[in-house]
């Protein structure tokens, strides 16, 4: 009797194990919600190309955290001086989701959120990944805006949780644009700092790239996951993404565009515009030459003060920073330091009462202006080799037809057509 007991008091005992088992098992897989959130762009310029986080639901715990792979501040040690030479250390740091997406939601921003269909125990691996991430030995990093950045470190979380699946995929698959091409679909709307970042990047950014290197913008991580399959541990295919879910919509912001536009026939539009606004000064002093010589002397002057400030920023980011995508820039063949002296020549032929003074200033500008246009022909000659291809029309359509009219070029022609009717 006393081992009938024992026995069943042992089965009750077992079995009562066994349904705890399996109550927590059945509990298991709900415990965490793995979401990537992508934001679209923003006000201003470094949020021009959206923003991404891993956000993590603890439903046992009642939490939602938000990880940030883009941190960083303006009050940070020697920011200004580590921008300028490339070394910016970005942070990752994780803060409650929903006191994000509400600063996201003030500031007009889009929100979409992408819930990831993953294994309990993959949600697990990415959630200590992440967690290991924020760390303070861990959490800085020198950021790249093309290879390290806030979305090519989510882009290898999602690898990492589909078990290096979606680099096989995506990693040689050709991309649809240059990385130029998809910094122009966000600075479109912005006709300055559209042109001068394209001015400071070098070729290097021309090449052809993968889908893979495509992920350095949210967006395009968003794009790719949504209809991404992959081969769970037990060997079904299924969608990495279970539910798209629109939090934000931005208004009255600018689109980004699906195909990047041409731009180089809009610069070209105002290169031609300055020629002939030279060349209306130049008619000017048949009649009042005091006045031609200081519209003259004064554009050039200012002509000398932009192109001179951008192409000396352009020659410190070239050969002084670890700026990488500035370096290999044809453009320094005709837009460099040089053209600042254009700002006191200016000035000399505009206001100096001494005819010699004022014909040995006009003298220097012609030859610094000369010296340009042969070397903007010289950047598109150069062209012809495969070992360039840089991608600078902008600059090119831009300058050239105002330093033709300030060059020697027409004094030449004028002779030569004199030359001809004698």
């Amino acid at each position: 009797m006393n081992d009938r007991f024992l026995l069943s008091l042992l089965f009750m005992l077992a079995l009562g194990v066994q349904c705890l088992v399996a109550q927590t098992d059945a509990v298991a897989p709900d415990r965490f919600t793995l979401k990537i959130a992508v934001m679209g762009p923003g006000d201003e310029l470094y949020f021009w190309w959206g923003h991404i986080a891993l956000v993590i639901e603890d439903h046992s715990a009642g939490t939602a955290r938000f990880y940030d792979y883009g941190i960083f501040s303006f009050e940070n040690e020697h920011f200004y001086r580590n921008f300028a030479f490339g070394r910016l250390l970005y942070s990752c740091g994780a803060s409650p989701a929903e006191q994000s997406f509400r600063t996201y939601i003030a500031t007009n921003r889009d929100i979409t959120l992408y819930t990831l269909d993953i294994s309990p125990e993959t949600e697990e691996e990415v959630r200590r990944f992440a967690e290991n991430n924020i760390l303070p030995e861990n959490r800085d990093y020198y950021y790249h805006h093309f290879k390290d950045n806030c979305a090519t470190r989510i882009r290898d979380i999602i690898d990492l949780a589909t078990k290096g699946q979606f680099k096989a995929r995506f990693g040689d698959a050709p991309g649809r644009y240059t990385l130029r091409q998809h910094v122009r679909r966000h600075t479109w709307f912005s006709p300055f700092m559209d042109w001068a970042l394209n001015f400071l990047m070098g070729q290097d950014i021309d090449v052809p790239i993968t889908i893979w290197e495509e992920m350095f913008l949210p967006a395009e991580i968003g794009l790719r996951i949504s209809g991404f399959t992959y081969t769970d541990d037990i060997g079904v295919e299924r969608p990495l993404v279970s539910s798209v879910e629109v939090m934000n919509r931005a208004e009255n912001r600018p689109a980004v565009l699906d195909v990047p536009r041409r731009q180089w026939p809009y610069e070209l539009v105002v290169g031609i515009a300055l020629a002939v606004m030279l060349v209306c000064f130049a008619r000017v002093y048949v009649k009042r030459p005091l006045l031609s010589r200081r519209l003259f002397g004064f554009t050039q002057s200012a002509l000398g003060l932009f192109f001179g400030v951008m192409g000396s920023l352009l020659f410190f980011m070239s050969f002084f920073t670890n700026h990488d995508y500035t370096w290999h820039n044809s453009n320094i063949l005709f837009i460099n330091p040089l053209l600042l002296a254009a700002v006191p020549l200016g000035i000399i032929a505009a206001t100096n009462k001494h005819a010699e003074k004022r014909w040995l200033a006009e003298l220097f500008l012609r030859t610094l202006w000369t010296y340009v246009l042969f070397g903007g022909l010289l950047s598109m000659l150069i062209k012809l080799s495969p070992k360039f291809y840089q991608q600078n029309q902008v600059t090119q359509a831009l300058v050239l037809p105002f330093v033709l009219v300030l060059s020697y070029i027409p004094g030449w022609v004028r002779n030569l057509l004199g030359a001809v009717r004698k």
